[in-house]
């Protein structure tokens, strides 16, 4: 794990090697962040890259949320979601379950133009399932910002495993 110090002290190059893809696909976002070192603490990193994509045009931001893949599928999966989606069980689903979340990924997609997002650490396959079901109900400018929001708290996890307070 590095410290803020460590992560103070890469070069530009070197900080978007270690967390660009901590955005989903998405190096941009670490590379914004890069510009708002030193950082005090692993608090004032995560809340530069919620400023770096809060900052960002609406077409980047739709970009980063498109970035991301279904849940409970295999495709263009990076480790730490792959990680992540097993440690909530959605790489165990029963046939129903995965007919189901393939489902409501279709029917969301189909709404809102962009894949459901959510911050799988921590949570069960029912949790998640639960708030798909109640979320492909939201309005688009509502899920929209609930879609930013998760990104949010994706990289936030992402960047709490490799940086220690």
């Amino acid at each position: 794990m590095m410290t803020t110090m460590d992560v103070n002290a890469m070069s530009v190059a070197g900080f978007i090697e270690a967390f660009g893809d901590v955005a989903e696909h998405s190096p941009w976002v670490a590379r914004e962040a890069a510009s708002f070192r030193p950082f005090a603490n692993r608090e004032a990193m995560i809340r530069s890259f919620e400023r770096a994509v809060r900052s960002a045009n609406g077409d980047a931001q739709l970009a980063l949320i498109g970035s991301h893949p279904d849940l409970a599928t295999k495709a263009r999966l990076t480790e730490d979601s792959t990680r992540e989606q097993a440690g909530a069980g959605l790489n165990t689903l029963s046939a129903d379950e995965f007919a189901r979340f393939t489902q409501l990924n279709e029917s969301y997609k189909q709404r809102f133009g962009f894949p459901f997002i959510y911050a799988v650490k921590g949570a069960t396959k029912h949790m998640i399932l639960g708030s798909f079901e109640v979320r492909v109900g939201n309005t688009p400018e509502a899920e929209f910002a609930m879609a930013l929001e998760q990104v949010c708290r994706i990289f936030r996890f992402r960047i709490e495993d490799r940086v220690s307070a």
